[in-house]
């Protein structure tokens, strides 16, 4: 009975506790890819199927778990652009119109496959619950439904490198399973201060057929933003924030 319990015992600690709890493994997942609170700077590159490509960076700036904003450095013609995510809501300003215009999570506001949740992404603890956690040996396959109808995809299927609690391929699906894109991510460096994570995203879509796009991440960095970088009157002046 002793030597049972003692294996019990063995078992228990030798098995990572999000193994069954896929609600401890999304958190995970999220502190893994980003800080928090932090800035970026990242490329985003969408290729037609003629191999005709357009390029954007894009700088970023995030608090807590629900502000999210955003500022085109280039192309020329998008210079200046700003985005802003508060929760569910979304907004795009365009310097020469004035006044920041509403957006939704399944627009894009560069076109390409990725859509306005998926550039101004929040933490996916946020906006799905974990339903189910499979174990395949060197990874899992942990399966996410939306919290409420206004998350951009009703369902995920996301494949976790076990040792480094890393997504490595996300499927993003309607309520009936449909595969509407899949995210690759590739490319594994260190950013320092303690962030290690995929540089680069990949999505296709069977919706999109030929058409790709990619992100780039260059700089990933920890750093803390007052409230006030995180409203529509800061919007016009997001370039403040660039060091």
């Amino acid at each position: 009975m002793k030597k049972f319990l003692a294996f019990l015992v063995t078992l228990c600690v030798a098995t990572p506790l999000y193994a069954a709890d896929g609600t401890q493994l999304l958190v995970q997942i999220d502190k893994n890819l980003t800080p928090e609170s932090y800035e970026s700077y990242r490329k985003i590159i969408n290729i037609e199927p003629s191999g005709r490509t357009k390029e954007y960076v894009y700088y970023t700036a995030k608090k807590g778990r629900d502000k999210i904003a955003g500022l085109f450095l280039s192309p020329a013609s998008d210079k200046g652009r700003s985005t802003l995510r508060l929760g569910d809501n979304m907004w795009l300003y365009v310097p020469n119109v004035g006044k920041p215009i509403r957006i939704t999570s399944l627009q894009s506001v560069i076109g390409g496959v990725f859509n306005n949740a998926d550039i101004l992404a929040l933490d996916y603890s946020v906006e799905y619950n974990a339903e189910k956690v499979e174990d395949l040996g060197d990874g899992y396959l942990l399966y996410c439904k939306a919290k409420t109808k206004t998350v951009a995809y009703d369902r995920l299927k996301i494949w976790v490198d076990k040792s480094k609690t890393l997504p490595t391929k996300i499927e993003c699906l309607t309520e009936a399973e449909m595969l509407i894109k899949t995210l690759y991510f590739k490319d594994m460096k260190d950013f320092g201060g303690g962030i290690t994570r995929p540089a680069i995203i990949e999505t296709d879509s069977p919706l999109y057929k030929g058409y790709k796009s990619a992100m780039i991440f260059a700089k990933i960095t920890k750093r803390e933003f007052p409230d006030e970088s995180f409203t529509l009157t800061f919007m016009p002046n997001m370039e403040s924030l660039l060091k």
